[in-house]
């Protein structure tokens, strides 16, 4: 029974562990990231202020109901001076009255509805645009994650290669120090070439347990860019050779590019638009505005609190009526914010041009990059498979005495620079294509 329950509680931990570990293809990891990073999140949260928003602008356009309620305790009431005369007094004295009551009730509603206020019609445009603004930056949010997603994920690949190829590379070069060895204690070898390979092994070694630090490093940034715990555990399906032939499209750099479709430049854009609002907010100050309300309520007077007995008499009072408001004069103050309004405008629109400018440079860079990529891999590749064959046949001839050990390191140390710049040109394929595609990224997608 005991150990019935012992395999329960090892099944239900195993369940618990494998529910919190994630496996993911940078698809996968991508989608991820677009529903658990924060900043997508936020991203997500800004549109719906701005919904929010958009409506409370509305609102402020239709019928606005308010009821008030005052209450006056006179604890000590004013008193008035009368010619003593109106009572049938003496002639030229006074008496002191005591007018209105010790306590009184006001309760009022009031209904109002704009006529006319042209700062309205522009908020609810401003409304609008405001809404634009974070939508537009959200799907700028989301590109900058799915770059970042992408460069995560090819680190950690990149770096699991880079211990896969620097393991194999141990083994070989502990091999050739182990048969060194051999050879130098039977006579027939110097010591220089132990002590050669040693110095090649311990810099293996040492990259080594440096890439797997890293390796750790990365799994942790790419578990922040998409969201997850920093220590959850994730395997991903992926692999980087397959990636880069994934992503190795020869056409993509010849692609038509249009500026407007970019989200840099509908995010310029929708700036010039609410520059062009504001100034136009600005010139509807100076128009009139006209409200109308309706109000009605009820008073209460007396010399005691007894406003909640029935017998209390109530007195009904209401009015309805037009406010016109008409801007005359500011001291030039409005004539100054509009001219300040037009210089932002100007502002708006020399940075437009400028982002238009920019874009263009811009996609001809990435395109030059990627298109670049896709050759330095070819070469890499070539350079790689070369430097495999001169290690090898260096390997026969140093077992042969052919070649000295420091042949032999040499010959090993332009292999491993060779492996890394193939495995970092896979990256740079992938990382390249990315740029490019978030350049000619329709906004409108």
């Amino acid at each position: 029974m005991k150990k019935i329950f012992q395999l329960s509680l090892l099944l239900c931990f195993s369940a618990l562990t494998a529910q919190d570990s994630l496996n993911l293809s940078m698809d996968e990891a991508i989608s991820y990231a677009l529903e658990h990073n924060r900043t997508v999140l936020n991203a997500a949260h800004d549109i719906e202020i701005a919904k929010k928003q958009k409506w409370e602008t509305t609102s402020t356009g239709l019928p606005q109901i308010n009821i008030t309620a005052d209450y006056q305790n006179n604890l000590k009431q004013q008193v008035s001076l009368i010619p003593a005369e109106i009572f049938g007094g003496e002639p030229g004295t006074f008496e002191e009255v005591i007018f209105g009551t010790k306590h009184n009730v006001n309760a009022l509603a009031t209904l109002s509805q704009k006529i006319f206020d042209g700062s309205y019609i522009v908020g609810l445009q401003s409304a609008k645009v405001y809404l634009d603004i974070s939508r537009n930056a959200r799907k700028k949010t989301e590109l900058e994650v799915r770059k970042s997603v992408i460069n995560a994920y090819g680190n950690v690949l990149l770096t699991e290669e880079n211990i896969r190829i620097l393991r194999k590379n141990k083994e070989v070069l502990e091999k050739n120090v182990y048969e060194t060895r051999k050879t130098y204690e039977n006579g027939l070898a110097e010591e220089e070439s132990v002590e050669q390979l040693q110095i090649t092994l311990a810099g293996i070694e040492s990259d080594l347990q440096n890439s797997i630090r890293l390796r750790e490093i990365a799994y942790k940034m790419l578990n922040i860019t998409i969201g997850a715990p920093i220590d959850t555990p994730v395997s991903l399906s992926d692999r980087l050779d397959n990636l880069a032939v994934e992503n190795t499209v020869p056409g993509l750099a010849e692609a038509q590019f249009n500026p407007e479709n970019n989200i840099d430049y509908r995010i310029a854009d929708i700036n010039t638009k609410s520059q062009e609002l504001l100034l136009k907010n600005e010139k509807s100050k100076g128009l009139p505005t006209l409200e109308a309300f309706i109000n009605g309520g009820y008073l209460g007077f007396g010399n005691s609190f007894d406003f909640f007995k029935r017998e209390q008499e109530w007195f009904g009072n209401s009015m309805v009526g037009l406010s016109l408001n008409v801007p005359v004069f500011s001291a030039l103050g409005r004539s100054a914010a509009t001219q300040r309004m037009k210089i932002e405008l100007e502002k708006a629109k020399n940075d437009l041009r400028e982002t238009e400018q920019k874009l263009q440079l811009d996609i001809q860079q990435a395109k030059s990059n990627y298109q670049f990529s896709l050759e330095q891999f070819q070469t890499r590749k070539r350079n790689l498979e070369l430097a495999e064959r001169i290690e090898h046949k260096n390997q026969v001839k140093f077992s042969e005495g052919m070649a000295t050990s420091f042949d032999l390191r040499q010959a090993q140390t332009q292999l491993y620079t060779a492996q890394q710049e193939y495995l970092q040109s896979m990256l740079d394929i992938i990382n390249n294509k990315t740029e490019l595609e978030a350049i000619l990224h329709n906004a409108n997608e």
